[in-house]
């Protein structure tokens, strides 16, 4: 694989047959000025030859190019003139292919160098995701599960969307969530709550006593320093579940976020809190206390988390993704093919392009 022209990954040997096509060029237009009538002058034709070349070629084939059509044009003046001297015109074409030339070259270098730093940039924001937001396993426990990242941002592989799951004696606890915010600021705000979770999760506590712990560890992190009384300026949307190893009910509670989707047999049903808790960071504002809602999840069943990316997702005329209308009838019983499935529907509802950043996780309660 080669540096094809300013983009990276083409084929060597692609870009080495496409350099024919402008050497061509010069060859039949240097031997068609040379026959044709005094009268008739292509010389200016061979602009083009250097001109198409940046498409598939770097700065080096570009400068050959460009060198290759001023000697032509050299060649067809010397030739079309009796004297061995260039004329003033073939003079001027000689400067113009040389000032055209050597302008294409210096816009591959500076190309270039930006898509050598882009790729870096995107190497840079693929590592912050894998430490901030490393994928899921394939298995927790009994459990099947899948998760999602788009980005909305063309160049960034990771916002203020994030999920987690963690292990205990019993079951896999899972949290989704969403930062008030954009930017390196909410990545770096959930990063301070995954890590949080991280910590807490694996503990024995209740899970209002790990979502309580979340919040206040969301209200000191997200403070500026010496603002202590600005609480409220950042909050975060969070669904915690915790999901048991044997059949019985998820415990769940919901923190102003989405709530979660259960697919039995094609029928999705939306699980929504009837006393859903403030967003983590309020917590010092409202002194909630958090209502633990349950809900069954059969064997068989597709469990979807997802963040208002998913739902507030937009198409040309601005209807709203209607996630449970489209995913009623889906049979997909594997979570990667439904989050494959998902991702297509997803894009092609917005046109190809997100408007903010979108996150699922799919779990699947396997059939004994």
């Amino acid at each position: 694989m080669s540096q094809g022209p300013g983009g990276y990954g083409r084929p060597v040997w692609r870009s080495r047959a496409l350099v024919a096509i402008p050497i061509a060029w010069i060859v039949v237009v240097s031997v068609i000025d040379v026959l044709a009538p005094p009268h008739i002058h292509l010389g200016p034709l061979l602009v083009a030859a250097p001109a198409i070349t940046p498409s598939f070629g770097g700065p080096r084939t570009v400068g050959l190019v460009a060198a290759l059509a001023v000697i032509a044009q050299t060649v067809i003046g010397v030739l079309r003139d009796p004297g061995g001297l260039l004329s003033a015109n073939h003079t001027a074409q000689v400067i113009a292919l040389v000032l055209v030339g050597a302008s294409l070259v210096i816009f591959c270098v500076v190309r270039e160098r930006r898509a050598k730093e882009l790729t870096q940039v995107r190497y840079v924001s693929e590592t912050a995701q894998r430490v901030v937001l490393p994928p899921l396993p394939g298995r927790l426990g009994p459990l099947r599960a899948a998760a999602l990242y788009l980005a909305a941002e063309a160049e960034a592989r990771i916002g203020g969307d994030l999920y987690a799951a963690a292990r205990t004696t019993s079951g896999t606890r899972l949290i989704v969530g969403d930062v008030r915010g954009k930017g390196m600021t909410a990545v770096n705000d959930a990063a301070l709550l995954l890590g949080a979770f991280r910590v807490a999760a694996h503990r024995e506590a209740s899970l209002g006593q790990l979502v309580a712990y979340l919040d206040r560890s969301v209200c000191w992190d997200l403070m500026e320093p010496g603002e202590a009384g600005n609480y409220g300026e950042a909050f975060i949307t969070a669904t915690v579940l915790d999901i048991p190893d044997r059949d019985g009910p998820v415990q769940m509670i919901s923190c102003g976020h989405p709530p979660p989707v259960v697919l039995r047999e094609g029928r999705p049903r939306t699980m929504n809190a009837p006393h859903p808790a403030p967003p983590l960071g309020l917590g010092e504002l409202t002194d909630p206390s958090y209502h633990v809602e349950s809900f069954p999840f059969l064997p068989g069943d597709l469990l979807l988390l997802y963040t208002d990316g998913v739902t507030e997702a937009r198409d040309s005329t601005g209807i709203f993704y209607p996630l449970a209308e489209r995913v009623t009838g889906w049979t997909e019983s594997d979570p990667d093919a439904f989050l494959g499935r998902f991702r297509r529907d997803l894009l092609h509802h917005v046109g190809g392009h997100l408007d903010d950043d979108a996150a699922m996780i799919v779990v699947q309660r396997p059939v004994a």
